[in-house]
């Protein structure tokens, strides 16, 4: 049997787990950063990444719907007000479309969501499925990649400008909130998971959690790898304007 952590011993261990596993070690994510995608790639990521971020605010929804504490929901919806806005063109989601519009993807392609990888559609349903069968503790605990994705999001952010002459700091819009979202939102679920987390087999369940999302995330970046590096896209999914000439050149 375990020993009970103590909560600053569970912390660490959930940033070994970031540090270790999330996607900012992924190849196509460096590949990304660093100006080393086509920009065929730079659309795939884009498309089928959308159908992750269309997600959180139902993923977000069916965890609050779990919650008992008051104080907790209310501090808890301020994540779908972020992704899905007030209005029409407002929130996180629109400004990844945003993005989208302008790599010059169709809009409702996009959307549809029927050209992303099977990977892609078979993760994000994985997730979805997580939050809504799994304890409020391990739902709760699956959104603490929040924690490592300021970092991450800053790196991304420069490389992309400094590298891809169509990308604009209008186009990346999506990242200039987030930092600050995700840094008060993994508060809030770090102190509700080491609050929580009162025996050896409850702290394991949190991190099995994570590492369960630091997995999902890496999973939609092989999907993309395999098919716009190494292989070729599933049929039906996109197929970038420059894939036959990277087909022809391997």
């Amino acid at each position: 049997m375990p020993d009970l952590l103590t909560s600053e011993e569970l912390e660490a261990k959930l940033r070994e787990v970031g540090a270790e596993r999330y996607h900012h070690r992924h190849p196509f994510q460096i590949r990304l950063q660093s100006g080393q995608c086509s920009r065929g790639e730079v659309e795939a990521w884009a498309l089928n990444r959308y159908l992750y971020q269309a997600c959180i605010p139902r993923k977000d929804a069916a965890i609050l719907s779990r919650m008992d504490d008051v104080a907790l929901r209310r501090e808890w919806r301020q994540r779908i007000v972020d992704h899905d806005g007030d209005h029409d063109g407002d929130g996180g989601i629109a400004r990844w479309l945003k993005l989208t519009d302008d790599l010059g993807l169709d809009r409702e392609a996009v959307m549809s969501g029927r050209l992303a990888l099977p990977a892609t559609k078979f993760a994000v349903t994985a997730y979805l499925t997580f939050v809504r069968e799994q304890s409020l503790l391990a739902a709760v605990a699956s959104s603490l990649t929040e924690l490592f994705s300021p970092s991450v999001i800053q790196v991304r952010t420069a490389g992309m400008l400094a590298h891809y002459d169509y990308v604009t700091p209008a186009t990346l819009a999506y990242f200039t909130r987030r930092p600050i979202q995700a840094k008060r939102d993994s508060d809030c679920a770090l102190a509700f998971v080491k609050a929580h987390a009162r025996t050896p087999e409850q702290q394991q369940d949190v991190v099995a959690a994570l590492e369960f999302k630091c997995a999902m995330l890496w999973s939609m970046l092989d999907a993309l790898e395999h098919a716009y590096v190494y292989a070729k896209p599933a049929p039906g999914a996109f197929e970038p304007a420059d894939l036959g000439e990277r087909l022809a050149a391997a």
